[in-house]
């Protein structure tokens, strides 16, 4: 581990909580970023200090990551447990590149546990809205200005949609792009799916994608065009797809293949079934940009695979592939192609 983030016994942790009087013992304008639990070495946190000591670690302003594969106890209680040693590196340097998006991600994650899943997409929302505003997305921002004019489209609608009795089939229909979730096709997904919460006949909702992929995610090209964070999270609380389609009591079915970057596994994690094609890939790159997902992925993804697993892909921004998703529960099955 580096000298800036040691990684502590359980009993070196009780320590530290108790020096700091339980407040938090870091913070992002500090080195080190994030608190590195060692949770094989030495006897484990005394169960008479659990609770209170797992009450600390929730309320730190950093992310807590535990290495080791002792199970239960404190590992609990960490916003990430990591089995491999190997894995904390790119964990430690994506934190130390964006602090507060990576405390905002945990903070986020460790909120929005037990709440509704439409209160959880505004505390989302408003955490996204804030990092627009801060330093680390502000200096991306600045290497990537806006450019919107310069998204591929195709022809016809952004999202087709075909009623078939009582199924409304949708398919994203802008492949030249990989299908980004432009501000026109996230108008188009949400007044599909407000058509199928108005319309009680709708049973069920099939969405798909043409192309080479379901969709890489937020167009890029759009990142920062808002006229300002809050008007931006008036906007999400009024536009977001995953809102409408929690709103629909239709029987959803996302089939994802290829690249399913961002909002473009964010969103189909919110399906009842999502089946992906072999060779789907998935990941969560917001970090990179001092963002955290803002499409509802830290609700729906976190409610498929667990907080712990959700924050593992949010601050490495790895991929994974269809193989481990089904494994995690990211998705329900993995589909052959026909024929």
């Amino acid at each position: 581990m580096s000298a800036q983030a040691p990684c502590l016994s359980q009993q070196a942790l009780a320590g530290l909580a108790l020096a700091s009087a339980y407040a938090s013992a870091h913070s992002p304008f500090d080195e080190p970023h994030c608190l590195l639990v060692a949770l094989d070495d030495g006897p484990p946190c005394a169960p008479a200090q659990l609770p209170r000591l797992a009450q600390w670690l929730r309320a730190q302003a950093c992310p807590v990551i535990g290495i080791g594969t002792r199970p239960g106890g404190i590992a609990a209680a960490c916003d990430t447990v990591l089995s491999d040693p190997a894995d904390a590196a790119t964990l430690i340097a994506n934190i130390g590149r964006a602090p507060i998006a990576a405390m905002t991600l945990v903070q986020v994650l460790r909120a929005t546990r037990e709440m509704p899943a439409a209160d959880a997409l505004t505390v989302e929302s408003l955490a996204y809205s804030m990092l627009q505003a801060g330093p680390e997305f502000r200096r991306w921002s600045a290497e990537h200005p806006p450019s919107a004019g310069s998204i591929p489209t195709d022809p016809g609608p952004a999202v087709e949609i075909e009623r078939d009795g009582s199924t409304l089939r949708l398919q994203l229909n802008r492949p030249s792009s990989r299908n980004a979730m432009t501000i026109e096709m996230r108008d188009a997904l949400v007044e599909a799916f407000d058509l199928a919460a108005t319309d009680d006949s709708i049973a069920a909702i099939e969405l798909r994608a043409r192309g080479a992929c379901f969709s890489t995610g937020g167009a890029l090209e759009e990142f920062g065009t808002a006229a300002d964070p809050a008007s931006a999270h008036a906007v999400r609380s009024l536009r977001l797809p995953a809102a409408a389609l929690l709103r629909s009591r239709a029987a959803t079915h996302v089939h994802v293949h290829g690249a399913c970057i961002g909002s473009g596994i964010e969103l189909p994690a919110f399906a009842r079934r999502l089946t992906a094609s072999p060779g789907a890939f998935f990941q969560l790159p917001e970090i990179r940009f001092g963002l955290i997902p803002g499409a509802g992925g830290c609700v729906s993804i976190a409610r498929r695979i667990g907080s712990q697993r959700t924050a593992f892909l949010a601050l490495s921004a790895r991929r994974i592939n269809t193989a481990t998703a089904l494994e995690w529960g990211l998705v329900d099955a993995i589909v052959p192609p026909a024929g």
